[in-house]
């Protein structure tokens, strides 16, 4: 199908994108789970269940069957992380380029998106896109920049940035594709924790430190996952957790606010339409860090949060670790 992009996931995010893709009246197949949502999209032009605010294009036609996305050049993967394996081996006829915008790491393997879709579905070339994204705005058409990583470098961005770029959708190259994917992975757990220290009711300060000691802990796991320090730096890292750190339009600070205000782990993941990423990478996280000896006391903390301590608890131990340097110079900085 000339011309034709594709979206597997067709929750907020992958709705979102489906709709900007769509913005210049080109064609977008998007596969979705649900049958209802398939009709919702191709009848009436609404995802009511992920998108209620957003009429869709009528150049987007959804399906259920996953064997319509051969013949298509470029594919969006946009399902929930731990699932997007099983997702992709449903694929008949992999794509040339999978573009993932799931952000998560594996349980169970520890492995990262990448990894994942590249034992799925071998012979397509991986790209990352990963950014400051609210899915509401993306669809409204707001000004929006990210970060589109290819691991095939810059031909490969040479083919796809033309297919992806809207007037009003920026991507910036990066050929680290390992940096994009752990800068929006952890990014989510370290929501989570902003929220419950808003929940919690501890005041802007807190979060400011939060935000910042937290981007320290990416840095750290970064790097000795071969990151680059810069793609940290820019819209991927530092970028998407400023902004999913910031605002109750996240899932992950939503369900960690929640957590702050007394309600339960199992409630409200039991409970949640959309899937909070955060809560499903931060024990994965957590036990890779200590696998590797990195210093991530952040991540740790929402992990035993997600796991039924007391938020009050843990912020209190984490307040009671021992005074250190702020600069990664000095050995003794762990938190």
């Amino acid at each position: 199908m000339s011309g034709t992009v594709g979206v597997i996931g067709a929750g907020a995010w992958g709705t979102a994108l489906a709709q900007m893709l769509a913005s210049d009246g080109g064609g977008v197949l998007i596969w979705a789970f649900e049958p209802e949502v398939v009709t919702a999209i191709n009848c009436d032009h609404r995802n009511p269940a992920y998108l209620p605010s957003a009429e869709l294009s009528p150049a987007i036609r959804a399906t259920g069957d996953l064997g319509e996305m051969a013949g298509i050049d470029t594919v969006l993967v946009v399902t929930p992380a731990q699932v997007l394996g099983k997702v992709l081996g449903g694929l008949s006829q992999p794509p040339r380029d999978l573009v993932l915008c799931s952000k998560g790491i594996e349980a169970g393997s520890g492995l990262l998106m990448n990894d994942v879709a590249r034992a799925a579905a071998p012979g397509s070339a991986i790209a990352v896109l990963s950014g400051p994204t609210f899915a509401h705005e993306v669809a409204a058409g707001l000004p929006t920049a990210v970060t589109l990583a290819c691991e095939g470098g810059r031909e490969q961005w040479e083919r796809l940035a033309p297919v992806i770029a809207r007037p009003a959708f920026r991507p910036y190259y990066s050929d680290d594709v390992t940096g994009a994917e752990i800068g929006g992975s952890i990014k989510n757990v370290l929501a989570i924790a902003c929220g419950v220290v808003d929940g919690l009711g501890l005041g802007q300060n807190a979060r400011a430190a939060l935000i910042a000691r937290g981007y320290a802990e990416m840095l750290r796991f970064g790097e000795a996952m071969g990151a680059q320090v810069e793609t940290l730096s820019g819209l991927c890292g530092l970028g998407d957790l400023v902004l999913t750190c910031s605002s109750t339009s996240s899932r992950n600070f939503s369900l960690g606010k929640a957590l702050g205000e007394g309600r339960s782990a199992a409630e409200l993941m039991a409970d949640r339409t959309t899937v909070a990423e955060g809560a499903h990478t931060a024990p994965v996280l957590a036990a890779l860090a200590h696998e590797r000896g990195i210093a991530m006391p952040i991540t740790t903390a929402v992990n035993a949060i997600l796991n039924g301590a007391a938020p009050k608890a843990i912020v209190a131990q984490l307040l009671a670790r021992p005074l250190t340097a702020e600069l990664p110079g000095d050995q003794s900085d762990i938190s």
